[in-house]
């Protein structure tokens, strides 16, 4: 990979809190990936505080066309790519597309360069995420529909007729078996076109974690642009290694609270009550029908709870952004 390489130049973002050898990885196999196309690699560390900076530096010390920088705060996924973007290329031109990599994920030699041909090949299309697996080969769900009323029951529900009934409402989607445009792609490996952003800005730094790669997906849809699913780019990815979701006990705070601001910020006030009052009757039809079927609740301990309460709370004292 070298600085003179012609034609589309992609800024790959790596953003790190506290797993530099898994970072270094990452951005490993990414440098792999991007040879023959022009660009740079941006690891960037979401101050750690942990000596991840140090590290990340020195691991990189002897990689052509990669640099590390800092955040200079933990502002979330969504700042900590922004601090990416900002960073930008070291000569300071304007790179043709952003690529988001997660610290846990690593891309097949051809991953970066397939969703560069795709975003090449149609300019209608304004962000493009790869075909995600596990270390297992499992596919990991990773297209979606926007969140809406009748995707929330069904979700909270999980009742086969309600699921048959209302399927073309459910957020989750069937892995693609083939490239296709979708409502929103999880961000473990997203391009990006810098068009797109310069026209509708980067991630909105108010969500922590969470939510945030479904507005910026919503955000570009209402602009005009598609967002599509590549199936040619191959990504494993183990999961979850930064946020620890596999091991909580209790959802977090900053869950919810993205969850709220995503609704109030797109469809408002009202809507976040209906949508969470369609939760609430989805998740009570479901306790019934698993209680008759005899089987376990299926959800987060105090789930509901915390929900409820969540939305009351910031509805009569409005707290500002719940950080971990």
């Amino acid at each position: 990979m070298t600085a003179s390489q012609e034609g589309p130049r992609v800024l790959t973002i790596v953003l790190n809190w506290r797993t530099p050898d898994m970072s270094l990885k990452a951005a490993d196999a990414a440098r792999h990936a991007m040879q023959g196309i022009a660009g740079e690699i941006v690891l960037v560390d979401n101050d750690s505080g942990d000596g991840s900076f140090e590290a990340m530096q020195a691991g990189v010390a002897d990689w052509d066309r990669v640099r590390v920088v800092q955040s200079g705060h933990n502002g979330g996924f969504g700042a900590g790519n922004n601090a990416g973007m900002r960073a930008g290329l070291s000569d300071g031109t304007r790179p043709d597309y952003v690529y988001i990599l997660n610290s846990d994920a690593f891309p097949a030699p051809d991953a970066i360069a397939a969703l560069l041909s795709h975003l090449e090949a149609t300019p209608q299309t304004g962000l493009a995420g790869s075909y995600i697996h596990g270390p297992d080969g499992a596919a990991h769900v990773t297209c979606f529909r926007f969140p809406s009323i009748l995707g929330e029951f069904e979700g909270a529900a999980r009742i086969g007729p309600i699921s048959r009934l209302l399927r073309n409402a459910a957020v989750p989607l069937p892995v693609p078996q083939t490239s296709q445009t979708v409502d929103w792609l999880a961000g473990a490996s997203l391009m990006i076109r810098q068009d797109v952003l310069d026209q509708i800005g980067g991630f909105d730094e108010e969500f922590f974690l969470y939510f945030e790669e479904t507005d910026l997906c919503l955000r570009a849809a209402r602009a005009g642009w598609r967002t599509d699913f590549v199936e040619n780019s191959r990504i494993e990815h183990i999961g979850s290694v930064s946020t620890g979701m596999k091991h909580w006990d209790r959802v977090p705070a900053y869950w919810f609270a993205s969850r709220r601001y995503y609704f109030t910020k797109n469809h408002g006030a009202a809507y976040l009550a209906l949508v969470t009052l369609a939760h609430l009757l989805g998740a009570g039809l479901g306790t019934l029908w698993r209680f008759i079927r005899r089987k376990g609740a299926g959800r987060p301990p105090h789930f509901l709870r915390d929900l409820v309460l969540g939305d009351l709370g910031a509805a009569l004292n409005r707290p500002k952004r719940i950080k971990p």
